[in-house]
């Protein structure tokens, strides 16, 4: 009889097995097909489904990647940690380890990284080995030694999600944003598109993001509401970055359009590719049809962001067309005697290997663009070069904060020329990308100094991430020194949060402020960072349930929030959240109530913000008893109470 159920329970542990494999497969067929067509927000949440019943090599790395491409670099940087320990794991997985700890301002365990694939890959060249060294090691000097200049989060233009590429317009401000339109009346109008060529994509929803499409916007006054572009594009998808000339009459734009003209692939992706237009405004204000740029290719590479100067005879873009150096390479246009575009022209002393693009010009020939492929911070920087006899030299990075390890991108200049609007999506801000005005006369008042330690040893941890977010305002970063130091300086009245953070470890955060402080002084904040340890059991005090009950108590709630708030602070982490009983009662009966206590904590999590894909219920019933309490052995009321408990342990950093 034993040896019958044995076998039948050894049958049916192969049965759950196969399913669990099988439901697996299904999930990352299902994520595979949803990448693809650059759907990453669904993409991600079913590799993680996947991830969680199966840990392979190929979910940790599209993960890893799709993060990349929502620019979730922390999230990113944690898949790639795992994707490059995994057996068979490629040493490109550690270069967008690297990549991704740069995107972070880990630039200490940035260099590492770079360093040890080229130490695996042997066949780097010199001139890219510089660049990723070099960029490290400028960074962080740049973080440590910050220009007194600040950003300010322009919060009546941006939204939720990206929000980017603004221009002043005859007093107003022209932007461009993928936020919903509810409240406004959308014209037919919608970077990049790909999807299945036998139908066509969302026309509401673009895959990529999850959001809405790209749509030009216009606030006319401070005082004014916020309104759609008056043109009609003639497109449902994306429309986007505007440049105006000088007497405000014509424009130039980008825009992604279906078109007859593409070539659709049927069962196979088809990509759109972004393409530039104009459009003249008549007598009465109204903007007329857009006409195509002559050197737009939808079914061959994009152009995008387009800048036409004041004299309007030079058009200069960014695209991706053959011949050009890097990925998105800057050309010029300029207009022939006949009133028509001559050839592009690449910048060629501008480019590089890399990605460059938002190309501007003022009257002084100082010329601002933004690469990837230069000494930089991590991302697209913003340059600062001189235009002498035709040629472009002196190139130079802006520097921190001017500069992020995000992408800072689509400025625009006022009529000193100097830059006043900049596109960042640094950390920090209300959406993906938003837009800046720059501040170039900070006053200090006061300095912070601190030191972060290991919270058990208490020694003082070098290389650790310190980040001070001003409440309502900027965001700064620096690295620990070798002592665990870190400084700042702070605004007057204003509040602040400190936090530190390192990889394999739990971040810290404290509160600060310089308000109704008279005299300038240098305030003090040591940070503690603990040690993680994965699958190690942490109890969680104070959880406790009604007799045969597992709702959440409010006594309960008060202590699932600090769990809440130690996965805010720390977003890559997934746990398990287990509950225990003590061994009163049927066996069966206490692992169902155990089980049914842990999902009813975990819904409450839930509801607190937490993804779900990042939290697990397990009810342990009475299998993990801390003492001699099992059946049978007499036992106090204290003895008993230790065994009922709710544990969290981290399974994923």
């Amino acid at each position: 009889m034993k040896k019958i159920l044995i076998g039948t329970c050894f049958f049916a542990y192969c049965l759950f097995a196969f399913s669990f494999s099988a439901s697996a497969q299904y999930a990352l067929k299902d994520a595979d097909k949803q990448y693809e067509l650059f759907n990453y927000s669904k993409a991600i949440d079913l590799y993680e489904q996947a991830f969680k019943k199966k840990e392979t090599l190929h979910a940790a790395e599209r993960l890893a990647s799709a993060y990349t491409f929502v620019y979730n670099y922390k999230q990113a940087e944690s898949w790639y940690a795992i994707a490059a320990k995994m057996p068979g794991s490629s040493p490109e997985n550690i270069l967008g380890y690297a990549k991704a700890l740069q995107g972070n301002s880990k630039y200490s365990e940035a260099k590492v990284q770079y360093l040890n694939y080229i130490d695996k890959k042997k066949n780097i060249s010199e001139k890219q080995q510089a660049v990723w060294l070099a960029s490290c090691d400028s960074a962080l000097k740049w973080i440590r030694n910050p220009k007194k200049i600040e950003l300010i989060n322009q919060k009546t233009l941006n939204s939720t999600q990206s929000d980017w590429g603004a221009v002043n317009y005859k007093g107003a401000v022209v932007f461009t944003s993928d936020r919903s339109n509810s409240g406004l009346n959308a014209q037919e109008s919608k970077p990049f598109l790909r999807f299945d060529g036998s139908k066509e994509p969302d026309k509401k929803v673009y895959g990529w993001t999850g959001n809405g499409y790209l749509k030009l916007y216009i606030k006319p006054s401070p005082n004014d509401s916020l309104q759609l572009f008056p043109i009609k594009a003639g497109t449902r998808y994306h429309v986007g970055s505007a440049s105006f000339t000088a007497d405000g009459k014509t424009m130039y734009f980008t825009l992604t359009r279906i078109t007859d003209e593409l070539e659709r692939l049927k069962k196979q992706p088809t990509t759109v590719n972004v393409e530039i237009f104009s459009s003249t405004k008549d007598a009465n204000g109204v903007w007329g049809e857009p006409v195509s740029f002559a050197y737009n290719n939808v079914n061959a590479y994009s152009v995008g962001d387009p800048f036409i100067t004041t004299d309007g005879d030079s058009l200069y873009f960014a695209s991706n067309m053959p011949g050009g150096l890097g990925g998105t390479d800057i050309y010029v246009c300029l207009k022939t005697d006949a009133g028509e575009w001559g050839k592009p022209v690449n910048l060629k002393e501008v480019n590089t290997e890399g990605n460059e693009r938002s190309p501007v010009f003022d009257e002084k020939d100082n010329f601002y663009f933004s690469s990837d492929g230069r000494v930089g911070m991590g991302g697209l920087d913003v340059y600062q070069a001189l235009r002498e006899k035709g040629k472009i030299s002196q190139i130079e990075n802006m520097g921190y904060p001017f500069n992020s390890p995000q992408d800072d991108f689509g400025f625009s200049l006022n009529e000193k020329s100097g830059i006043v609007y900049l596109s960042s999506n640094r950390e920090g801000g209300l959406g993906s990308d938003d837009i800046y005005s720059i501040d170039q006369k900070m006053i200090l008042a006061f300095k912070l100094e601190g030191r972060v330690f290991d919270k058990n040893s208490n020694q003082p941890i070098a290389g650790a991430l310190v980040t001070l977010a001003k409440v309502n305002g900027a965001v700064l970063k620096t690295e620990t020194d070798e002592n665990g130091g870190y400084r700042f300086n702070l605004a007057k009245e204003s509040e602040y949060n400190v936090s530190a953070e390192k990889t394999n470890y739990r971040s810290d955060v404290e509160n600060l402020a310089t308000i109704g402080l008279t005299t300038s002084s240098v305030l003090t904040q040591n940070l503690y960072l603990e040690a993680i340890v994965v699958n190690k059991a942490i109890k969680l005090e104070n959880i406790y349930y009604d007799f045969d009950k597992w709702n959440i108590r409010p006594d309960a709630a008060v202590e699932l929030d600090k769990l809440v708030k130690i996965m805010a602070d720390n977003p890559t982490i997934w746990i398990e959240l287990g509950s225990h009983t003590d061994s009163r009662g049927k066996d069966g009966y206490n692992l169902n109530l155990s089980q049914k206590r842990a999902e009813s904590a975990v819904e409450y999590i839930i509801s607190r913000g937490i993804d779900k894909n990042r939290i697990t219920a397990k009810g342990y019933g009475e299998t993990q008893l801390l003492n001699k309490c099992s059946n049978g052995v007499a036992c106090s009321e204290e003895e008993h109470q230790l065994n009922r408990r709710t544990e969290f342990k981290i399974v994923k950093q």
